[in-house]
């Protein structure tokens, strides 16, 4: 498929289910965006469950963002448990315009959803010549180190650089856990194996199956500091933006629960307004420095090569999922 038929495909399945038509084209943007990418999980595979989640009422197709601004710099959207990619947008509508001016501002967003790919958030803030960092909860699924019982999700942040030429130097996207909670559900539907050390099962042991795992607890990357890191996303995503805390959110998987309510935070910086043309000249010798090495990589650059890739070849997609798509569509 081309990428302008994913994005077609999977709009067109939202609008079938109830979404509006200008969310389904905020998320159908998205799922473009991470095939493009090579990020299956959060594309055309996961479009099935965003439908099915606006069926049952896990998340309100037809809700319409509701954007507030307390202070000079700070600017809150209610996403109204709706998807949290329109409600994203609209935040970066007023947020970009107003760091121009202001040099630094701050966005919250509660009452949301699975947001995909973070990454794909804050590399637009980085297209507009910002600095962008983003961080968004999810439902608990990370026991603490030395615990059994998940407290945290896999809570990731991005951070995306503005380059000296009008792109992006590079885009760091991570979670808290060894890997996305996304990457194990899609072996579970595929009855794949994960590698040892994604995962653990209820009593906090290692394990290959990915069922199990799903019963279990994620795999915090690094240990302690990788729960840790989870814990500042938590603090930054649920806490200030008075989003649901994993604890207490449904799940983004399966149709029990009702909307998860979590949340997303956004910062965003305008270089011009601190260190001027040193930032660039910084940020060059930076990446070059990584660059310059043989076998070495900036975050985000097999992204790039996917990207490059997959917008002249297209991406290959099962029929079987199409059809199953499709059955949503009007």
């Amino acid at each position: 498929m081309s990428l302008a038929e994913v994005e077609s495909l999977a709009t067109e399945a939202l609008i079938g289910v109830g979404t509006r038509p200008e969310s389904a084209m905020s998320v159908g943007k998205a799922a473009r965006a991470a095939e493009r990418d090579g990020i299956r999980s959060h594309g055309l595979l996961y479009v099935p469950t965003y439908c099915e989640h606006v069926k049952c009422g896990k998340v309100d197709g037809a809700a319409i963002p509701e954007v507030t601004q307390s202070r000079l710099s700070a600017i809150q959207v209610d996403a109204k448990t709706g998807f949290a990619h329109p409600a994203i947008d609209a935040g970066f509508k007023e947020l970009i315009p107003l760091v121009k001016s202001n040099g630094c501002v701050g966005l919250t967003i509660s009452n949301s959803y699975n947001c995909g790919v973070l990454g794909y958030h804050v590399e637009r803030l980085a297209e507009a010549g910002l600095v962008g960092i983003g961080f968004t909860n999810s439902p608990a699924s990370i026991a603490p180190v030395g615990g059994k019982i998940p407290v945290i999700g896999t809570n990731p942040f991005a951070l995306a650089v503005p380059d000296s030429a009008g792109g992006v130097a590079f885009v760091l996207d991570q979670s808290a856990s060894v890997v996305a909670k996304s990457e194990i559900m899609m072996r579970a539907r595929e009855g794949d194996s994960i590698p040892e050390g994604w995962a653990l099962d209820a009593e906090g042991q290692t394990t290959t199956d990915p069922a199990i795992a799903l019963k279990g607890s994620m795999a915090p990357s690094g240990g302690y500091k990788g729960f840790g890191t989870g814990l500042l996303v938590e603090v930054m995503a649920a806490a200030l933006s008075g989003a649901m805390l994993g604890l207490q959110a449904s799940p983004f998987s399966g149709t029990a629960g009702g909307p998860p309510r979590t949340g997303q935070c956004f910062l965003a910086f305008d270089p011009d307004a601190f260190s001027g043309a040193e930032f660039a000249e910084r940020i060059t010798i930076l990446t070059e420095a990584i660059q310059g090495q043989d076998g070495a990589r900036l975050p985000g650059d097999r992204r790039k090569e996917n990207r490059q890739r997959i917008e002249i070849e297209g991406v290959d997609v099962e029929k079987s999922l199409i059809k199953r798509i499709q059955t949503f569509c009007i």
